[in-house]
């Protein structure tokens, strides 16, 4: 038996596709759609090496804020006045009528009232926007942000409606968003993963390691969950008694193996598996410095709300601009992880739930973008806010709001598009120029 027969015995499903079908056509093709620049371009033995895209981008990171749990968007940024008008009345049948709303049979059998809310709400900043008592450090931000209300989605389940957002599909098995980002353009990062995950509470979201998985992508892709204390991941030191030197030659034959076998099999997976031993081996140095919030002035901290060697949210966003200073590509941030209470899901009890979390996130986040735009990191970063879904105008339990698919808020930042000083410049560069076509 050859050893080509060899490997074919033991192909996976991927190597099968891989050799199958390969034909005169098939290889013209792809020569034609390479050169075209479709794909990306093909793994080397980095693959996480940074690569140009397809148009000039000014964003270089993702910092993705995801609130796990569906922030009710009328306490936060959706101020309605008619809703508080006709609050604890009767929800008008052309409301629920149809079936977009049909979902609701499925929580409650009575006829719901509507809920108002019980925060106050101002206008902020130039563009005026509003904001509710509950984010006094957002509202100081407001115009650099850009809030896009209306956002629907396809599911009004927990786990599937955080994997749609997260990987375009209700089902696990699609490449998350990180994963598709470092797969396009890579990581200008060479000791840190191009895709890390930051979760806070006692557990991480519903859906866990499938909301930053790389599916049918190679795993070099696949997001990698941090910890903000300690290793930054688990079993990342070098064991006792094993010196420097020891583990680099060990490392070093093992590299040798897995590059003679990538050169006969040409597994992606190899490449894969020889970035993950080079980049622990990276990390071992740059991770505990990472973590190290030593350097950090008395006055960042502070503005964070951060507490060096402390498990929390505030350190999180701390750690994620760190992260994007050291060229890591995609950033996701989960508020909310565990019970209940450790989430945004207020089906009752609002009040506490949305001021608890609140709490955690508002002075935080607030400061990550102050942090990006004194550093000038704002520019070539975007910041998303967002979570799988919104909550009803409607009152459950007298005093929560169920899940809505139909209408919740996001918010963006940075990325050198969505502040509103050079949003009002843009308009009003349009408004000269087709002043002058008049003319």
């Amino acid at each position: 038996m050859t050893r080509e027969d060899m490997l074919l015995q033991f192909a996976t499903r991927r190597h099968f596709f891989s050799r199958c079908g390969v034909g005169l056509g098939k290889l013209a093709l792809l020569s034609l759609l390479s050169d075209e620049g479709i794909f990306a371009e093909p793994a080397t033995n980095n693959p996480m090496q940074a690569k140009p895209g397809h148009f000039p981008a000014k964003a270089k990171s993702v910092i993705y804020l995801f609130m796990a749990g569906g922030p009710s968007q009328f306490e936060l940024f959706d101020f309605k006045p008619s809703l508080q008008k006709y609050s604890n009345q009767a929800v008008p049948d052309s409301l629920i009528a149809g079936k977009r709303f049909a979902f609701m049979d499925s929580f409650t059998k009575e006829k719901p009232k509507l809920l108002g809310t019980s925060r106050t709400f101002k206008q902020y900043g130039r563009g005026g926007a509003w904001v509710s008592d509950l984010l006094p450090h957002i509202a100081g931000i407001s115009d650099g942000v850009t809030f896009l209300k209306g956002v629907s989605t396809e599911n009004f389940n927990h786990g599937p409606a955080k994997c749609f957002v997260n990987t375009g599909s209700t089902r696990f098995g699609r490449p998350s968003m990180g994963s598709w980002i470092t797969y396009g353009i890579g990581s200008e990062s060479s000791d840190l993963p191009g895709f890390v995950v930051l979760q806070s509470g006692p557990r991480g979201p519903r859906g866990g390691a499938a909301l930053w998985s790389s599916g049918f992508l190679p795993t070099s892709y696949q997001g990698v969950p941090f910890r903000s204390g300690g290793d930054p991941i688990l079993d990342l030191s070098r064991p006792m008694g094993i010196s420097s030197e020891t583990q680099r030659e060990t490392l070093q034959t093992i590299r040798d193996l897995n590059l003679s076998e990538l050169g006969a099999s040409g597994d992606s997976e190899i490449a894969t598996r020889i970035a993950s031993y080079e980049m622990a081996y990276k990390m071992q140095t740059s991770g505990p410095e990472l973590i190290d919030f030593g350097k950090e002035s008395k006055d960042t901290l502070e503005m964070y709300g951060a507490e060096p060697g402390k498990a929390s949210y505030a350190n999180n966003c701390l750690l994620a601009r760190r992260l994007v200073e050291r060229g890591v590509r995609f950033v996701q941030l989960y508020s909310g992880g565990g019970p209940i209470i450790m989430q945004w899901d207020a089906h009752k009890d609002l009040v506490f739930n949305h001021e608890k979390m609140c709490g955690h996130t508002d002075q935080p986040i607030a400061a990550l973008l102050r942090d990006l735009k004194q550093r000038g990191l704002l520019d070539s970063t975007l910041v998303v806010w967002g979570s799988e879904f919104g909550r009803l105008p409607m009152s459950q339990s007298g005093n929560g709001r169920d899940h809505n698919p139909h209408g919740f808020t996001m918010w963006f930042a940075g990325g050198g598009e969505w502040s509103l000083d050079r949003l009002l410049r843009r308009d009003a560069s349009i408004s000269r120029v087709t002043a002058r076509r008049a003319a």
